[in-house]
């Protein structure tokens, strides 16, 4: 019994040491030093002006900053508790971008570095009229917008085309094409447009007023159909992500200079309107991914400083190459080994996503042989030709219904389950019946096969909360014959029918 006693004594000892232990343990962490900032980097406008860096420090502070004149700082030392120093520089007309690395230092040993960046001012500003923020009529979130829309259709090849909108053979845009899109129970118009053919100074990289307003013109044909619309930057070479240095600071600029331009043309257009970056813009490494991310940073800046209905519109920022695998690789929030961050907005839930999708490209994308394989004319389970002529132009099963389903799966998974909106802003079917003719049977197999991709696709699109948007088809036909339009009409009820399917309307 008296073992038994000494035995319950230890394990009170033992409970009552845990006890002090744990005690010791949470008053330390109380007492921890703080010095919490709101964030490491800080940029400031190429126009000049000033910015405020918020932090909290539990201990007396003080700010440094190595070298850089140009940058000016309100304080450099204060008291405990919320401290802001206001940075402020003139306009950076050094024809270079700039930073300076910031330090404060707090009593408690707490020290923190912050980076401040200012860009090079190379083209004049466009921003000459900036409005007041004004939120009626943009209410909604980005993920609200998009669950609002049916699905979409591309106006291809028309306003992104050389010269003038029917440089690609195209006739002009007309309400009449656009009430017959909406006629079909699709709710979404992307337009894709080339500004960089209409700049009418390249040493300022004005745009042609007459051409802002064709596509405002444009814009309000949608307006008119109660359409949502997507605008773009579309063929515009000029945005590299290969360039570092002077190079990349003038792409960034340009494209800064352009978005102020179409921004503050559009700034009176409610959320019906969205405004995405750029189109598929060539970004496969983390450098050329970080410098991507750089133009959308200043693509949301400048449609942000426009104010009016431009201060909470939604925005799509396009991935990597616009590549569903690059988008996952780089930009999925949850993956620890991400190398790319989105760009910051002050506006939240206003952000969305934008992937292209052409799988298999076999398939999707080319008619004839590349030299990097053969072009497939069946795709799908039950699709698949039994001529041993043609058995060579099967799909691989690999690249079927389970690839589609795994690939939108991931998008949910990784971004609309976490609250990010997603768009397919582009995809589509080549046209495969045509190489066989005189096999009749095979040639409808080829056209069957494609309605099934529409209707599959775009139903693992909406299954998984992604926006599809349709890129060209024989769906919409626009007769336009020695400069002469005639009335656009359906040209593949089919085809639309199988997309309607997909689509559930």
């Amino acid at each position: 019994m008296k073992i038994i006693k000494t035995q319950n004594i230890y394990k009170v000892l033992g409970i009552f040491l845990g006890i002090l232990l744990v005690t010791s343990c949470k008053k330390s962490q109380t007492e921890s030093a703080q010095l919490t900032l709101s964030n490491i980097t800080q940029a400031i406008s190429e126009e000049g002006g000033t910015v405020g860096l918020s932090f909290t420090s539990d201990a007396e502070w003080s700010a440094t900053k190595e070298g850089a004149e140009w940058l000016s700082l309100s304080q450099t030392s204060g008291g405990s508790g919320a401290g802001t120093i206001n940075l402020t520089a003139s306009s950076n007309s050094t024809g270079a971008s700039r930073s300076v690395v910031l330090i404060i230092n707090s009593t408690n040993g707490q020290r923190r570095r912050i980076t401040v960046t200012q860009n090079a001012q190379i083209y004049p500003s466009y921003n000459i009229s900036p409005k007041a923020a004004d939120a009626a009529g943009m209410n909604s979130t980005a993920m609200e917008l998009c669950n609002k829309m049916t699905m979409g259709w591309n106006i291809y090849n028309t306003l992104d085309a050389p010269g003038w909108e029917t440089g690609w053979g195209q006739p002009p845009v007309t309400q009449q094409l656009i009430d017959l899109v909406k006629s079909t129970g699709m709710n979404a118009i992307r337009i894709p447009v080339t500004w960089s053919n209409h700049i009418i100074n390249k040493q300022t990289q004005e745009i042609d007023p007459l051409w802002l307003a064709r596509v405002k013109e444009v814009v309000q044909y949608c307006f008119n159909a109660k359409m949502y619309v997507i605008l773009n930057t579309h063929h515009d070479g000029y945005i590299d992500c290969k360039v570092t240095g002077a190079k990349q600071d003038t792409v960034n600029a340009k494209h800064k200079a352009i978005w102020q331009q179409i921004a503050t043309t559009m700034r009176d257009f409610d959320e019906h309107l969205i405004f995405a970056s750029a189109n598929e813009p060539e970004a496969t490494t983390d450098q050329e991914t970080a410098t991507l991310m750089r133009y959308h940073q200043s693509f949301i800046n400048a449609v942000r400083s426009t104010g009016g209905k431009n201060a909470y519109r939604a925005l799509v920022l396009q991935a990597p190459n616009t590549s569903l695998t690059l988008m996952n690789e780089q930009l999925n929030p949850a993956n620890v080994y991400k190398r790319a961050t989105l760009p910051s907005d002050a506006v939240p839930q206003k952000m969305i996503l934008e992937f292209h999708y052409y799988s298999p490209p076999n398939f999707c994308i080319i008619s004839e042989d590349a030299s990097w394989g053969k072009a497939w004319y069946f795709w799908g389970s039950g699709f698949h030709t039994k001529n041993p002529l043609f058995l060579d132009r099967n799909s691989s099963p690999a690249s079927e219904e389970a690839s589609v389903d795994a690939a939108m799966r991931s998008v949910k998974t990784n971004f609309t389950d976490r609250g990010i909106p997603v768009i397919m802003g582009e995809y589509d079917v080549s046209y495969h019946a045509d190489k066989l003719k005189g096999y009749p049977a095979d040639s409808l197999l080829a056209l069957k096969s494609g309605w099934h991709f529409y209707a599959y696709v775009t139903k693992q699109a909406k299954v998984n909360g992604i926006v599809p948007f349709l890129w060209a088809s024989g769906i919409f036909q626009r007769p336009f014959k020695n400069g002469v339009a005639a009335p656009a009409y359906i040209g593949d009820q089919v085809a639309l029918d199988s997309l309607k399917k997909g689509a559930g309307f």
